[in-house]
């Protein structure tokens, strides 16, 4: 089979391309040296926090994928308070999350919602539990 050559109607050919634009609003084309910038996600979710609480304590860490939900699930016949710490150097330091410098993430009922979206890869997450009384059974996960 032989190749049949293109035959514009004329002397020019309308070139197409792909591109995307630039941080700075530019149009870049994709090209094999300029691949087309995309994400993936990870194959397999991290290993969720899981287990029961019958004392207070630090429970973690729990690495969480960045730019997944973090599921937080609590339950359980129990009086206290669980809170969410977040930790970027290994655990060292850990802060209670906030929004509008105001307390999240303190929850001192059964829950089983998304709690957290982390942005910043390497980043922990660990649960501060006070109880007062009972047993809290938790799952943190995505």
């Amino acid at each position: 089979m032989t190749a049949t050559p293109l035959q514009p109607p004329a002397r020019y050919v309308a070139p197409f391309a792909v591109s995307f634009a630039t941080p700075q609003g530019d149009s870049d084309v994709v090209s094999a040296t300029n691949p087309l910038p995309v994400s993936t996600a990870p194959a397999a979710a991290p290993t969720a926090l899981a287990g029961s609480a019958s004392s207070s304590g630090q429970i973690g860490p729990f690495l969480p994928i960045s730019g997944r939900p973090v599921m937080l699930a609590l339950s359980g016949s129990w009086g206290g308070q669980v809170r969410i710490l977040r930790s970027t150097n290994g655990g060292t330091t850990k802060l209670p999350l906030t929004a509008l410098a105001q307390a999240y993430g303190t929850y001192t009922t059964n829950v089983c919602e998304p709690v957290w979206e982390e942005g910043e890869g390497g980043a922990q997450l660990w649960l501060d539990v006070t109880l007062a009384s009972g047993n809290v059974t938790y799952r943190m996960g995505q």
